[in-house]
C-alpha cells in the first residue's frame, strides 16, 4: 500500500519548550511533485530535515517505499536513505575551498558515469563558470551547483528548500521543465517554495503549514479555492504585496 512513497507519519519536533512541527502528515509520492508553503517561520526546512532523517522527529515515524527507517540509524547493518534522497537547502552548504565543479564531484563514485554531470551543466548553462570557486560565483550560480549536485546522484526522492529563490526567471522556467521531466521518470519530488506561482505551475499536490501544523492539504485548489481561512489571509496579503 506504501509502496513508492515517503511518508511522515504524526511529525512531531520540539526546540526545548518550542514545538516546531506538530502532529504533521505529508505524502510524497513517486512520480508527483508536492509543494510545501506557509509563512516564514512555520517549519517548513525543519520538516525537510526530518522527511530526509538528516534530523530526527520527537514522535512519529518516516517510511520509505514501505520500510520504517530510524534517525540516528543504529548498528552496522543499519539501512541508509542516501542517496535514494536527496536534498538542497537554501544555504546549499559548498565547500568554499572547492571549485563549483569539485563541489558536485565530490559525493560521485570514483568510478561513475560522468556523461549525466555534463548533460547538466549545459541544461543549466554552468559551463561558463563552473570550474570557479563559490565566492567568485553569484548566488544564483551557486543554486544551480547545489541543484546539480544533488541530481547527479539520481535521487528516488528529491527534497528542494528555496531553491529557485536567487534565479531569474529563464532558469527558474529551465529548473521548472527539469523538474517536471524528472517527476515523469518518476521522482518524487518536495518544493519549499515562496513563489506561489511556481507552486501553482509545477505541482500535483499543495501542503499548506502554518506554526508547525497542516492547515489544508489537497491540488491546486489550495491556493485557487482555499478552505481554511488563515490561507486565504495569507494568499491576500501576498496578492497586495505584489
Amino acid at each position: 500500500m506504501n509502496k513508492n512513497m515517503l511518508i511522515g507519519k504524526n511529525i512531531t519536533k520540539k526546540y526545548g519548550d518550542n514545538i516546531v512541527l506538530e502532529d504533521v502528515d505529508v505524502v510524497i509520492e513517486r512520480g508527483k511533485i508536492t509543494t510545501l508553503i506557509g509563512p516564514s517561520g512555520s517549519g517548513k526546512t525543519t520538516l525537510l530535515r526530518v522527511m530526509s532523517l538528516l534530523d530526527h522527529s520527537d514522535s512519529g515515524t518516516i517510511s520509505i517505499d514501505g520500510s520504517d527507517y530510524q534517525h540516528p540509524a543504529e548498528g552496522e547493518d543499519a539501512i541508509l536513505p542516501w542517496p535514494k534522497i536527496s536534498v538542497v537547502f537554501q544555504q546549499l552548504f559548498l565547500w568554499p575551498h572547492l571549485t563549483l565543479r569539485q563541489n558536485i564531484l565530490l559525493p560521485l563514485s570514483g568510478d561513475k558515469d560522468l556523461s549525466h554531470m555534463e548533460e547538466l551543466l549545459t541544461m543549466f548553462d554552468m559551463n561558463e563558470f563552473i570550474d570557479r570557486y563559490p565566492n567568485q560565483a553569484s548566488l544564483g550560480q551557486r543554486q544551480r551547483t547545489a541543484l546539480v549536485r544533488a541530481l547527479v546522484l539520481e535521487p528516488e526522492y528529491l527534497l528542494l528548500d528555496e531553491i529557485t529563490s536567487a534565479l531569474d526567471i529563464e532558469q527558474v522556467a529551465v529548473v521548472l521543465k527539469h523538474l517536471q521531466m524528472l517527476r515523469d521518470k518518476g521522482v518524487g519530488i518536495l518544493i519549499v517554495t515562496h513563489l506561489l506561482n511556481f507552486a501553482q505551475r509545477a505541482s500535483d499536490q499543495i501542503v499548506f503549514l502554518d506554526h508547525g501544523r497542516v492547515l489544508e492539504a489537497g491540488g491546486k485548489e489550495v491556493l485557487t479555492k482555499p478552505k481554511h481561512e488563515r490561507i486565504k489571509k495569507f494568499l491576500s496579503i501576498i496578492e497586495s504585496a505584489s
